[in-house]
């Protein structure tokens, strides 16, 4: 096969065509180290790439399929895994230069199980410092770029994993998303990214993030996404809140189609200020729902209007743990960050917890509202991919470290714990593209699947590539 088609094939037809041994684990892995050598300084999707690590793993993975050994789900599919989870085998620095050369001596649970599926680790994709913004810079990697325009923003602490699906760096992504940042990247860089109910798949190190942070795939398919998701998630005992049960058979039930759900449609949870020519493409994708069997409405959502000053004083106060660096590190370090830990710096032990109070109540408020409906839909992000040395883009409000008022979509649902994925939904006048959200009841991780599986039927993406 020739790069063109490994680089965009789908992870669950490679899969298939080693088993059947069309294709060499060697072969895809190689050629995708190549390709990611060749397309780095345009795109810088990858922190670290373990070129000799991938090489290795990738033979022992063809030995194996040549002996006839019982094969993981992945084996020998390449996967990327982003820079904030731990690896032992290769550096974890978390887009920060306080943490350059950091070497953890244990891998994070889905790490180990990426590898017990049979995955080959291509490497570590970037992120934002700590995960803290939805922009695709660090001071320790500088820009991620748009696949889909240079100097382009790929979106949120995700956006390596979010960059390297869209270029064709590797189908299978690791991303994890505190406030958006598996949603923003597969919105801005025109892939799949779902972000699973909270607990599905453990996280650790367990988030300080007050239970808001949840670890998911990020693929240019959803059928991808559904075989990421089953290897990843289940309980384990290293994060306490992962949830009991086992994953459901995500890939054999995508096909299960929405004839008779109840869906929710709301344009701007009655507060957001959106694009319009992102509003367009999303209301215009929320009406295709309905010729594919689903019930949708426009409704208004009560719950969401107390959102906006929740998240800018909670967002600062859940990444409070780093303010001891500025004593010393403040000018390593973003200043966007910088600024944002600085705002949160006075909070009280009492305000927070008057704040967690009515996170809670809001919380209630929106799984109550979830009682009359199977999936709400909205845009993923207000605007389109923007200059990524900004905070914000030109034509909205600035501020020295608050960039959530473009991502007033994503973050309701981290609080909630509700399941939520991105899904292309076309592109804009600029050939950007654009997102709808799919949000999902808790524990509704197969339904907004498919969901997903539903409308990429209906209006197919994965043929979209960018021009690289």
């Amino acid at each position: 096969m020739n790069e063109t088609d490994i680089a965009w094939m789908p992870a669950t037809e490679m899969a298939a065509a080693i088993r059947a041994k069309r294709l060499s684990p060697v072969e895809a892995t190689a050629t995708l180290l190549a390709r990611i050598e060749r397309l780095q300084p345009q795109v810088n999707a990858y922190a670290h790439v373990a070129g000799e690590q991938a090489m290795a793993a990738a033979r022992r993975a063809e030995d194996a399929v040549m002996r006839g050994d019982a094969l993981g789900p992945l084996h020998g599919v390449p996967v990327g895994i982003k820079d904030l989870i731990p690896t032992r085998d290769m550096p974890t620095e978390f887009g920060s230069m306080t943490m350059r050369g950091h070497q953890p001596d244990t891998d994070a649970p889905v790490v180990t199980r990426m590898h017990d599926a049979g995955a080959v680790i291509l490497g570590k994709t970037t992120t934002s410092e700590f995960g803290w913004t939805g922009v695709s810079r660090s001071p320790l990697t500088g820009i991620t770029h748009n696949p889909w325009k240079h100097g382009y923003n790929a979106g949120a602490s995700s956006a390596g994993a979010g960059a390297a699906a869209a270029a064709g760096l590797g189908p299978l992504q690791h991303g994890s998303d505190g406030a958006g940042s598996i949603r923003m990247p597969a919105h801005f860089c025109g892939v799949f990214g779902l972000k699973p109910t909270y607990g599905r798949v453990p996280n650790y190190p367990v988030s300080l993030g007050d239970y808001t942070s949840h670890v998911g795939p990020m693929t240019r398919t959803v059928g991808d996404a559904a075989l990421l998701l089953r290897v990843m998630a289940g309980p384990h005992p290293l994060d306490h809140t992962s949830m009991e049960a086992p994953p459901a058979d995500y890939p054999a039930r995508l096909g299960e189609g929405l004839r008779g759900r109840r869906i929710a449609f709301s344009p701007d949870l009655g507060h957001a200020r959106v694009d319009p020519d992102v509003a367009a493409l999303v209301a215009a994708a929320a009406r295709q729902f309905e010729s594919l069997g689903a019930r949708v409405e426009e409704v208004p959502t009560p719950w969401a209007a107390e959102g906006p000053e929740l998240i800018r004083r909670l967002w600062p106060g859940n990444l409070a743990y780093h303010l001891p660096k500025l004593a010393t590190q403040a000018d390593a370090m973003d200043p966007g960050f910088v600024a944002c830990l600085r705002a949160g710096s006075d909070v009280t032990m009492t305000e927070y917890q008057q704040l967690r109070a009515r996170k809670y109540a809001y919380i209630a408020a929106l799984h109550t509202w979830f009682e009359d409906w199977d999936l709400l839909l909205t845009p993923a992000v207000s605007v389109a991919a923007f200059p990524a040395e900004r905070l914000q883009p030109a034509h909205w409000p600035q501020h020295d470290w608050d960039w959530v008022g473009w991502a007033e979509f994503s973050y309701p649902f981290n609080f909630a714990g509700n399941p939520a994925a991105s899904v292309p939904c076309g592109f804009t006048a600029d050939g950007l593209p654009v997102g709808l959200q799919i949000v999902g009841r808790r524990f509704d991780d197969l339904g907004v699947l498919q969901a997903a599986a539903a409308y990429e039927r209906a209006a197919p993406w994965a043929d979209h590539r960018p021009a690289l």
